[in-house]
């Protein structure tokens, strides 16, 4: 725990932060939807506000026959449309300038020569060698071929000064192997210090903010432990389904694999952390992983089904439109045992979090798009006030809101004017956009920054992603075995709900209950 007299690692001395340097971003993937929705506008973004490195060159590696010209119209037309910025013609026209586009195959060699013929090219024109960043964005079956090709064609080599780094987009990974032998194959391609697992969770300003919440905020870090915390709730609700044939990819990776093991249990591990020695990558990292090392496991079917509820909804309405069950939904096998909802009660097993629980929940189809953290502090003694119940037994709550409108609320109780001794709730609420009279960027413009910076802090490490895996599969292992059995476990909830009543009894024999967002 942090003491007064310890050293702050948010000193202004420490917090200086690496320069962006100017490189050639390659992505691989160039004409799927992230590109498109998320890679490009942010770059875009970046160039509006006067932070992109100048001389930046961007090419799109993909199978697709386009030219330079028709990539270009077709990325213009999407950053019209999600632009944080908006779009501005005269601003584009300047940007895409630097944009070009590369047909191969991502299994073709030749392709890959082709690439690093070009790069040389764009070198040459800068007057020498250049950097190089290489974001993987592709379908996750092709991973292994792009880094294999990279490493053939002598893109993986940094030298004379310049670096060579590489950007792995999520899924890390199916499960624990699968995750061990894509790190073996970026390990053998990559040095680890220029490997960049982006989860974009942590590019989110609320994310990034924890640990200042946390560590440079004297009245919450003496109270962060379980002395004075009852419990901690994690939410992410979605309320779209399998819209725009996501059936496919989902019913192979369900809610677990989708967002827990990634998005979800790196916020617990910023929440649960212990101060940093400092703000350098593997500091924080070195924390973060010691938490994910802490969780209880649970490797038994018993403790699955004690700890773990999995979910599917049902046809219902959201939004006031009808919508099917998830067996109906396109590309979604009609006997499919995927969650699509799961709630877990986790043990962090250290000094400060022994006897708290942190209860995860993610679900689709749910009442509402939110993600957000929420930490109860115990009740005082009931003897002053225990007359006067109310919603104010419920106590305090700080709720940090990761999307959307980011921000941070507390609530207390206070008395509520009149004659009478009768107590309610009231918040403390700060909101980014009102507070600083802009909205936050958005989370791939940080993490590009930040990897053409050579700042791995908010991308997982090796052993995170590892060690993340490892209680993962334990719980994927207990379902495996209840299948088999007579009485598989999957509850039902109706589409529009907040989930199935076997996630809230999972917190009732606690005796908690899940705030309402």
């Amino acid at each position: 725990m942090l003491c007064p007299s310890m050293s702050n690692p948010f000193r202004e001395d420490l917090v200086s932060r690496a320069r962006p340097e100017a490189c050639s971003v390659v992505i691989f993937g160039a004409t799927g939807d992230l590109t498109h929705r998320k890679l490009i506008p942010a770059l875009y973004n970046l160039a509006i506000d006067g932070e992109l490195p100048t001389g930046v060159k961007i090419i799109g590696f993909a199978r697709r026959e386009k030219s330079d010209d028709v990539y270009r119209e077709g990325l213009r037309e999407l950053n019209e449309e999600v632009s944080r910025n908006g779009h501005d013609p005269e601003i584009w026209k300047d940007f895409e300038n630097s944009i070009e586009y590369h047909q191969s195959e991502f299994q073709d060699e030749d392709g890959y020569k082709r690439l690093a013929e070009r790069l040389e090219a764009i070198d040459a024109e800068r007057g020498g060698k250049g950097n190089r960043l290489f974001y993987v964005a592709s379908a996750p079956e092709y991973f292994d071929d792009i880094l294999i090709n990279l490493k053939k064609a002598g893109l993986n080599e940094s030298v004379d000064g310049c670096w060579s780094r590489v950007i792995v987009e999520k899924p890390f990974g199916t499960d624990l192997a699968s995750a061990q032998h894509l790190n073996q194959v970026v390990n053998q391609t990559f040095e680890e210090k220029d490997t960049y697992r982006i989860d974009h969770y942590l590019g989110k300003e609320t994310a990034q903010n924890i640990m200042v919440l946390r560590f440079a905020n004297a009245i919450f870090e003496p109270l962060w432990n379980n002395r004075y915390i009852e419990q901690i709730q994690i939410t992410c609700s979605e309320h779209l389904g399998m819209e725009g044939g996501r059936g496919g990819y989902y019913d192979n990776a369900g809610a677990l694999r989708d967002m827990v093991q990634n998005h979800l249990l790196q916020l617990l591990s910023l929440v649960a952390m212990e101060p940093p020695t400092d703000l350098s990558a593997d500091g924080v990292r070195d924390e973060k992983v010691k938490v994910i090392r802490s969780l209880r496991q649970w490797d038994t079917p018993e403790l699955v089904s004690e700890n773990v509820v999995r979910g599917q909804y049902t046809a219902g309405h959201v939004h006031g439109k009808s919508v099917v069950g998830y067996t109906e939904e396109d590309r979604v096998d009609p006997e499919s045992m995927t969650e699509t909802y799961v709630a877990l009660r986790c043990m962090v097993d250290t000094w400060r979090w022994s006897g708290v629980p942190f209860y995860i929940r993610m679900g689709k189809r749910l009442p509402k798009k939110a993600t957000e953290i929420s930490v109860h502090f115990k009740a005082p003694p009931n003897v002053l006030f225990n007359a006067s119940h109310s919603e104010a037994d419920e106590g305090n709550v700080l709720v940090i809101r990761i999307q959307p409108d980011e921000g941070i609320s507390l609530r207390m109780v206070s008395k509520l004017p009149g004659t009478s001794l009768r107590l309610e709730p009231v918040k403390m609420d700060f909101q980014y956009s009102t507070s600083f009279g802009k909205g936050s960027p958005e989370a791939y413009e940080r993490l590009l920054l930040d990897a053409m910076a050579g700042d791995a802090t908010l991308f997982a490490r090796r052993d995170e992603v590892e060690e993340a895996w490892k209680f993962i599969d334990h719980i994927h292992n207990g379902w495996k075995h209840n299948n088999e059995s007579a009485t598989p476990e999957m509850a039902e909830f109706v589409a529009g709900s907040w989930g199935p009543e076997e996630a809230d009894n999972l917190l009732v024999k606690d005796g908690n209950t899940w705030r309402r967002l």
